[in-house]
């Protein structure tokens, strides 16, 4: 017997990734692509016969020129909180669905809630905050500590996802935000709370809601050991912000980042003190990476580093040991262990005045920021130097520039953007890479003295230079 030639061929079995759609040719225990156990499912899928033809639909809606569509609909609305807007591209977009990941316990429902306070107060539509992990009566006593406490304020404690919606159809938010999206489970689909299927159906149910509503959404996602996002890797793609919060617990500071943004850039990092009475935005946090001497300290040197768009006036710090038997030790905190170590043998082979071979290295940031950027490369050089020739450096001098292992200083990024945020905290002398040219200067202003420094050697003169000037003064 025949079959016609528009007919569908027989099924046939498949193997797909249920973590990031990935089709290997057969079973496997670890996704080769996402890198996920235990994702890959045998599914049937079915060919088409080739010819078939798609009909054409009529559209829901007719395309229309790009001139005559308003953008009013995708304006932002600020939150109240200054650094989260800053990081958002100017506040939240209504029907926009935003994802915040962090670590237990580093703050993330404290700042959501006084976000959500913020709305309240400020944005003129109620705000609500379905906690999938906490009853409403422990939300309510961390808004007191917060003082978070408002009429257009609502909570509410579900696990499920049809709950919610009937509270999106009694309260009619502007705000919504779900803590956290591992707990809850959708209606009808498979799995326990947390799974891969039930992650991704309730986030792709979430999303649909919050476009059809115009209702902004947060939603609050696990980390994994790695720092990764918890969940299918498909959940970054269907909302339209992801966001990171990071700190350590043992520090006040705490920096929201962006990984992807749709409605502005990808960069940005937003700056917060966490504080026994809540987190507070920080617009201008460079003060918690300095330490302030009375008199200048061997040891130390400072640097600017980038965040994002943002640039950070650090302080970098070390101190050399005595002389051990064996193999000393080499211990950093909020630094690169790598890079020290090859900065190390960069100073103790090109520059021919410190052994260092022998001695114990301790080098660390100030404030818990965490600097892995090479640009303080040269800063960190200068402060072992510092330590190991017990020379203390000018208090006005900032260091900029990565090392390679020939000694020499290399060009980084935004010099003219790091030299301005130096120059507004009162620094006027600093070190930079040869090449930067008049662009790289561009709004330094004329006060600070600008001086390019090509190797490791020319630097630590330049600096002892500025050193013993600042000491004759």
């Amino acid at each position: 017997m025949t079959t016609s030639r528009s007919a569908a061929k027989a099924p046939k079995a498949a193997y797909v990734c249920d973590a990031c759609g990935h089709q290997p040719p057969k079973w496997l225990g670890r996704c080769p692509e996402c890198s996920e156990w235990g994702s890959i499912i045998e599914s049937t899928i079915v060919v088409a016969a080739s010819g078939r033809v798609v009909s054409s639909r009529m559209p829901a809606e007719p395309a229309r020129p790009i001139a005559q569509i308003s953008a009013a609909p995708a304006r932002a609305v600020a939150t109240g909180v200054g650094e989260l807007d800053r990081v958002l591209g100017g506040g939240l977009v209504p029907g926009a669905v935003v994802l915040l990941a962090g670590e237990p316990g580093v703050g993330k429902s404290t700042l959501l809630l006084d976000v959500a306070q913020q709305w309240a107060v400020n944005a003129g539509t109620p705000s609500l905050v379905v906690s999938g992990e906490e009853s409403v009566s422990q939300v309510r006593l961390r808004a007191e500590r917060l003082g978070a406490l408002h009429d257009k304020l609502y909570l509410a404690s579900e696990n499920d996802l049809g709950t919610v919606i009937g509270h999106l159809d009694a309260v009619r938010p502007g705000l919504l935000v779900l803590d956290s999206v591992q707990t809850f489970s959708a209606p009808g689909t498979e799995g326990v709370p947390g799974g891969v299927t039930q992650v991704r159906a309730v986030t792709a149910a979430l999303v649909s809601i919050a476009k059809e509503r115009g209702i902004a959404t947060v939603l609050v996602g696990h980390v994994t050991k790695d720092g990764q996002v918890a969940g299918p890797r498909v959940l970054e793609h269907l909302v339209d912000v992801v966001l990171h919060f990071e700190g350590d617990k043992h520090s006040s500071l705490r920096l929201v980042r962006g990984v992807k943004n749709r409605f502005g850039a990808a960069d940005e990092v937003g700056c917060f003190e966490m504080h026994e009475g809540g987190i507070t935005s920080l617009p201008d946090p460079s003060g918690l990476f300095l330490t302030r001497y009375l008199e200048p300290v061997p040891g130390t040197c400072v640097t600017v580093a980038m965040e994002g768009r943002r640039a950070l006036v650090t302080e970098v710090q070390a101190l050399i040991g005595a002389e051990v038997q064996g193999s000393p030790r080499r211990t950093v905190s909020g630094l690169d262990h790598a890079r020290l170590a090859m900065v190390l043998a960069v100073l103790e082979r090109r520059t021919k005045q410190l052994k260092l071979y022998n001695r114990e290295v301790f080098a660390a940031t100030v404030g818990g920021i965490r600097l892995i950027e090479p640009s303080a490369d040269l800063a960190m050089a200068l402060a072992v130097a510092s330590g190991g020739l017990d020379l203390a450096m000018a208090p006005h001098l900032v260091a900029i520039g990565e090392v390679g292992l020939t000694g020499e200083i290399r060009r980084v990024g935004a010099v003219g953007r790091r030299l301005a945020e130096a120059a507004r905290l009162g620094f006027k002398v600093a070190l930079v890479p040869p090449g930067c040219g008049p662009d790289g200067m561009a709004g330094v202003p004329k006060s600070m003295e600008v001086i390019e420094v090509g190797n490791l050697q020319s630097a630590l003169q330049s600096a002892a230079r500025a050193s013993a000037e600042h000491g004759s003064r």
